[in-house]
């Protein structure tokens, strides 16, 4: 009788473990893991889909060309569990080591520097904050921009935190994404994150010179991220 063919996630990952070691074709991998060509090739589709792996050429092969496939250069990242603990280690070093304002400083222009890599909003600013709350969302968190009915106050609500396993003992990363949010939309910006039990992001946004956070007039609640602002709102 046949064995049964491990859990899906397990063989993606027996997989991988083959790929670190060297490019691979999907008969090659499909005769170390003792299953078909068949079951390997929907399971490399999946992984290249994810961008873990990719094809890097062919060979010959009995009956017709094989495809040779490898890890991408992304997999690295994608596959370790190293960055939270250096980063975490780093920062526990860092807030140990030098006075607590280089240490803001520090952090201002770590989130000034990522808000570099990314494509300034342009709109209102409402609409600079939705497209950062879009981005947030992109990245792993979830988001939504609420307006203030009394003074149009715009607040970038998280339900949860990006950063929680480092934001833990140290609270001073959460200035490098005050900073990074208001590099992005162009605006003051000041952290309100709840810390108690389960991180969650908050963050105020208010005009940096002349300009209002929505129009005149507007009567918007609560906008999500990914919403048209309603009738009246910019």
């Amino acid at each position: 009788m046949q064995d049964r063919p491990p859990p899906m996630r397990a063989t993606r990952r027996r997989i991988i473990e083959l790929l670190r070691r060297g490019a691979a074709t999907v008969g090659s991998t499909a005769k170390k893991l003792h299953l078909t060509s068949s079951a390997v090739r929907v399971h490399m589709t999946a992984l290249e889909r994810e961008g873990i792996v990719r094809c890097v050429g062919s060979t010959t092969g009995s009956n017709r060309p094989a495809a040779i496939y490898e890890l991408a250069p992304a997999a690295d990242s994608l596959l370790s569990n190293a960055y939270v603990p250096f980063t975490t280690g780093l920062l526990r070093v860092l807030g140990e080591q030098l006075p607590a304002s280089d240490v803001s400083s520090f952090m201002d222009e770590v989130g000034r520097h990522l808000a570099r890599g990314y494509v300034q909003p342009s709109g209102t600013l409402l609409q600079r904050t939705q497209a950062a709350s879009r981005l947030l969302n992109e990245l792993g968190a979830l988001t939504e921009v609420e307006v203030s009915p009394g003074d149009g106050r715009l607040a970038l609500r998280a339900h949860d935190c990006l950063l929680a396993a480092a934001v833990h003992g140290n609270h001073k990363v959460c200035r490098a994404m005050e900073s990074f949010l208001a590099e992005l939309v162009q605006a003051r910006v000041r952290e309100c994150c709840e810390r108690d039990g389960r991180p969650r992001c908050c963050f105020e946004v208010t005009p940096a010179g002349a300009e209002s956070a929505v129009e005149e007039g507007a009567s918007v609640r609560w906008a999500p991220a990914g919403d048209t602002p309603p009738d009246g709102v910019s």
